[in-house]
């Protein structure tokens, strides 16, 4: 038996709550190496792109994945082993792990009786491993932003020379060590150099268990009270009570078990109780922010999020060497996406707004300084680029682009819906041109659907709509259309009847690819 499965099976054997008895991993005998402890994830997901999430669990954790019945929201079983490599999946926003999930939920007829079962439940739930779970995850995020604060310390000393530390440098050293612990756990797929260096800071958390007394352990995630909360989300028209209702006779009933202390805003555990129609799931958070605030530093009106981002990109399937353009790139958020995770494309970030090719300008230096720090090395660069230009008139040669994924206006923060009915047409028109006949594709999001599909309508014979995801974004709905570029050339309708060449194969500013 190796260390680390030594170690866990030691860390996962602890108790996390001083009232009760400890649970022992090993009932009887000792287990075989194979077997591990195995929880049930649950992620929240991009509402739309719950398949796409599915998809990228299968691949890259190996595991089987279930959809839920409420909107946004992944399951999935794993080792306790892989609990970091679920934090670097790109398409989920917040994780929890699964205490108990009832399919087929009974509720009583009287929210008096409902409420009181509630208070029951709290007593008959399975928290054991679902707390391990809690408790290395905890942990580990406590290790790792420490190791990464030692490690910007020592260079910190070694390049002051003996200088006096400055207040502004030092608070400026510690922001920024933040971020990188962050980014760093968060990038595992990005670099396979660093598997082993987070697999040995995984081992390094299970290690610390190996105190006699547990002391450490306690010290570092368990204060003398924990203090938590208790999130009810609730759907359905059928319920005789309220999701502030559930939440606190719910958690009312968990202080008494586990004698910790509520609090609402500084807390140590979130109990989360998602009730959807019968279907009734208590868990246990692990994440305290979404996930999806990774590669942004410089942020816009209409910044996308970086896990629907990816779920656009992943929609229409990047081959090794595709270029992939952004033409309304904003901050850049789907090309530094996709630079991200599909380093194997060329990608170009675009706009007309000087502002926003600055702020994606920005982003992308961020991303490299971050590439830096993480493999300790000047960098060779990213695969991308970001440029000025105007929509309507790109300086791309035609039929030079694989793929074109960009959130286009929705006439609410930026532009106007008016404006929509002549942008729309130009903007389908001038990518047709450059995307390739035949086998180029198109993920476009946008909220102004009327206006989208009017224009689609009279572009059928360049654009073929493939597949329509409805999300939610902000409140508003919204849809992303994949389109096929069918393999009729482009010809410019001012040039059909003059029989020339059209001017955009040889534009004035033209980016050679």
């Amino acid at each position: 038996m190796s260390d680390t499965q030594e170690a866990t099976r030691e860390c996962l054997g602890m108790n996390l709550d001083g009232n009760k008895e400890p649970v022992s991993l090993v009932e009887s005998g000792v287990r075989s190496e194979s077997e591990h402890l195995q929880v049930t994830i649950g992620a929240t997901v991009p509402t739309g792109f719950e398949q796409t999430a599915a998809g990228e669990v299968r691949e890259k954790l190996k595991s089987a994945c279930r959809i839920s019945k409420d909107r946004g929201k992944i399951y999935f079983d794993i080792a306790v082993e892989s609990l970091a490599q679920v934090h670097c999946l790109r398409s989920v926003d917040n994780l929890f792990v699964v205490v108990q999930e009832f399919k087929d939920y009974q509720f009583k007829d009287t929210k008096e009786e409902v409420l009181r079962d509630f208070e029951e439940l709290a007593g008959k739930l399975p928290w054991s491993d679902p707390l391990k779970v809690w408790q290395i995850n905890t942990t580990f995020k406590k290790k790792k932003a420490k190791r990464r604060k030692a490690n910007q310390s020592a260079g910190k000393e070694k390049a002051d020379c003996g200088q006096g530390d400055k207040a502004d440098e030092k608070d400026g050293k510690k922001k920024h060590a933040s971020s990188t612990s962050d980014s760093h756990i968060l990038d595992y797929y990005e670099n396979p150099a660093i598997k082993e260096e987070i697999s040995t800071l995984v081992g390094d958390v299970l290690s610390s268990c190996k105190d006699e007394t547990g002391q450490s352990l306690r010290e570092e995630t368990e204060p003398q009270v924990q203090k938590f909360r208790v999130t009810c989300n609730r759907a359905g028209e059928k319920h005789c009570f309220t999701s502030n209702e559930a939440a606190r006779d719910f958690g009312g009933a968990i202080q008494e078990y586990f004698k910790w202390k509520a609090d609402m805003t500084n807390f140590d555990v979130e109990v989360l109780l998602n009730i959807h129609d019968n279907e009734v799931i208590v868990a246990i958070a692990l994440t305290e922010e979404s996930l999806h605030r990774r590669n942004i530093t410089h942020f816009g009106p209409t910044t996308l999020r970086s896990t629907l981002a990816y779920g656009m990109l992943r929609l229409c399937e990047p081959k090794p060497t595709d270029v992939i353009v952004d033409p309304m790139c904003g901050t850049g958020a789907i090309p530094i996406e996709g630079a991200t995770e599909w380093s194997h494309c060329y990608h170009i970030a675009g706009d007309n707004n000087p502002l926003a090719v600055n702020r994606a300008a920005n982003n992308i230096s961020s991303l490299l300084t971050k590439s830096q720090i993480k493999d300790g090395k000047t960098s060779w660069g990213l695969p991308i680029d970001a440029v000025q230009w105007d929509i309507c008139n790109l300086p791309l040669r035609t039929a030079s682009v694989d793929i074109i994924v960009t959130d286009m206006p929705f006439g609410k923060r930026m532009g106007s819906k008016k404006r929509n009915w002549n942008l729309y047409p130009a903007c389908l028109r001038e990518m047709s041109r450059v995307c390739r006949p035949g086998t180029g594709r198109a993920v476009l999001l946008t909220q102004d659907k009327k206006c989208f599909t009017k224009a689609l309508s009279g572009m059928g014979h360049v654009w073929r709509k493939v597949h329509v995801v409805w999300v939610n974004i902000g409140g508003l709905h919204a849809a992303v259309y994949l389109l096929k570029r069918t393999a009729q050339a482009f010809v410019h309708p001012s040039d059909q009847d003059e029989g020339r060449d059209p001017p955009w194969t040889t534009p004035t500013h033209q980016v050679s690819l």
